[in-house]
């Protein structure tokens, strides 16, 4: 992706700002029954058309999974394995580390260049993990098991490599600057591969923060299947939730060269929250949910109500993963009031996503496009839509499993159960296959129509394995790039930047806005995915369910 806007300040705010309009009596009480019959009419059109294409035919949802596992094999860097099914791609980045003496080889590149940036790298191997303690039967059943573990491990085996000593993490391969002056595929490479790490005099804890998750989540994908794996992933964890714990600091003042690109705008006490949470979540230990509960205040995660979840805020998954635990009863007794505290801001954030907050002021919602397009920002504004329906599913998975009179409560009265919570979720996934005004699946592959100018070097290019032939770092801007056709190379599975705040969306390959996928876009929606296609088949077996509408107590 290219510099300035990965990372932008997140919307959020701390308490209710003064000075919001206020209403009182009838008037407040006529305007709130108007908008929760609204919302009620909104959620029953939702759920009708939930499971329909444009064209009114229902979504396949495990071509939608199967394809996007696709994707992070398209997005691999280092030695290619004679099972890789991308077959216009090829090796690429085999002396990473070679001038620091160390083995860097492997990883992802995180979008249409070839950098690999350590901190988005993580989040997307976190999302993935989490896809799968989530819905991994759901992925095995519909026969991808294999590839969803391969697109985990990947990213792993990367991370044992990068962390090198107990308190050093390499955090970058490449530069953004050299990088985005050339356009040639990855096998073609002759920009700067300089890697840059974090360590005791130059912290980074947001990024080692955010590794330690990915590995403590993983740890728990594989403890099943290689036991070992598991165990050696969360040794891992362990030692760098130590080392961003002890040596405080941005990654982002430690390494400039990131700055452009993955700014830490949100710090890192929110990856300290979201490592420790996940530590618990692997290990059972107290000593990180009391982390947690400690540090809830003076680090935010009970301080900040947020609009978005991404590679960078990582506040509303924190709060969503606390209110689980809150949820299902999994803490003592000392833990309950903060927990119950983080639970307010979760169920803030879901409300905020459904439209609900009748409090807070103009930030109490997300924005929406005309189409029903969760709306956070003009550039890559999918990697938002995507996160927030992967957050709303589980929600409304732990509100169901707490039982019945188990909602989500929304700031200034009113609530949403988990029916409306997920069925908003999946009006979001259809909304990335084709269920928008335009009709254009933003899934790469998928569908009759999608984006064939997505930017991406190798995608854009001649494959390797049919001319190998050398294209030097400007000859592809001058052959390739500015060329009206489509992709010689369709990127399945990824999922693009997306339209923007109209539903409007432009194919051109120098529309990077909107036409650059990323690795933490498609990460969410192979959980989502794969719970969608084992309800559709539910559907088909069994019939629909009703559709969900308003509850009582809310109208």
């Amino acid at each position: 992706m290219r510099a300035a806007a990965r990372g932008q300040l997140p919307r959020a705010h701390a308490k209710t700002p003064r000075g919001s309009r206020a209403m009182s009596g009838a008037g407040a009480a006529a305007a709130a029954l108007s908008r929760r019959l609204g919302v009620a009419l909104l959620v029953v059109v939702l759920a009708a058309a939930a499971a329909l294409g444009a064209e009114g035919k229902a979504h396949n949802y495990e071509d939608a999974l199967r394809k996007s596992l696709l994707y992070f094999e398209a997005q691999r860097s280092g030695r290619l394995p004679h099972s890789q099914r991308v077959a216009w791609r090829h090796h690429s980045g085999l002396t990473d580390g070679l001038e620091q003496g160390v083995d860097l080889v492997g990883g992802y590149y995180d979008a249409g260049d070839h950098v690999k940036f350590g901190l988005p790298m993580a989040f997307t191997v976190t999302m993935l993990s989490w896809s799968m303690i989530e819905y991994g039967d759901d992925v095995e059943a519909a026969g991808e098991l294999g590839h969803a573990l391969e697109a985990i491990k990947w990213g792993t085996d990367y991370f044992i490599k990068a962390h090198t000593k107990p308190d050093e993490l390499w955090a970058e391969v490449g530069d953004g600057d050299t990088d985005h002056y050339c356009w040639q595929r990855p096998e073609d490479m002759t920009t700067s591969r300089q890697a840059y790490k974090v360590d005791r005099e130059h912290p980074g804890s947001d990024v080692a923060g955010e590794t330690a998750a990915a590995m403590a989540a993983a740890s728990i994908v594989f403890r099943k299947s290689n036991p070992h794996y598991a165990h050696l992933l969360l040794h891992h964890a362990l030692q760098l939730f130590e080392f961003a714990d002890k040596y405080r600091g941005k990654y982002d003042s430690s390494i400039a060269e990131v700055k452009s690109y993955y700014a830490s705008v949100s710090g890192y006490k929110d990856e300290l929250l979201w490592a420790a949470l996940w530590l618990h979540r692997a290990t059972g230990r107290a000593e990180y949910l009391d982390y947690v509960v400690d540090n809830a205040h003076r680090f935010g995660g009970t301080g900040w109500a947020i609009n978005e979840f991404s590679w960078d805020v990582k506040y509303a998954g924190v709060q969503i993963l606390a209110a689980r635990l809150l949820l299902r009863g999994e803490h003592e007794a000392r833990h309950r009031s903060t927990l119950e505290q983080y639970r307010a801001k979760a169920e803030r954030y879901v409300c905020a996503c459904l439209g609900r907050n009748a409090a807070g002021g103009a930030d109490a919602n997300v924005e929406r496009s005309p189409g029903g397009m969760l709306y956070v920002r003009q550039w890559n504004n999918m990697q938002y839509v995507t996160s927030a329906a992967f957050l709303l599913s589980a929600y409304s998975d732990y509100l169901a499993e707490a039982g019945v009179g188990a909602v989500a409560a929304c700031e200034g009265g009113g609530a949403a159960a988990a029916g409306e919570v997920f069925a908003f979720a999946r009006a979001q996934v259809d909304y990335v296959l084709g269920s928008n005004p335009r009709g254009v699946s933003y899934l790469v592959g998928y569908g009759p129509k999608y984006p064939n100018r997505v930017h991406h070097r190798a995608a854009s290019i001649v494959p390797y394995k049919h001319s190998k032939e050398f294209i030097g770092c400007t000859q592809g801007f001058d052959h390739w790039f500015g060329r009206r056709s489509s992709n010689p190379n369709v990127l399945v599975g990824a999922i693009v930047g997306g339209p923007d705040r109209r539903d409007r969306f432009r194919d051109n390959r120098d529309n990077y806005m909107q036409t650059e996928a990323c690795t933490y876009n498609t990460a969410p929606m192979v959980g989502m995915f794969a719970k969608l296609n084992r309800m559709a088949r539910q559907e088909r077996e069994q019939g629909p369910a009703p559709a969900v509408t308003s509850t009582a107590a809310e109208v």
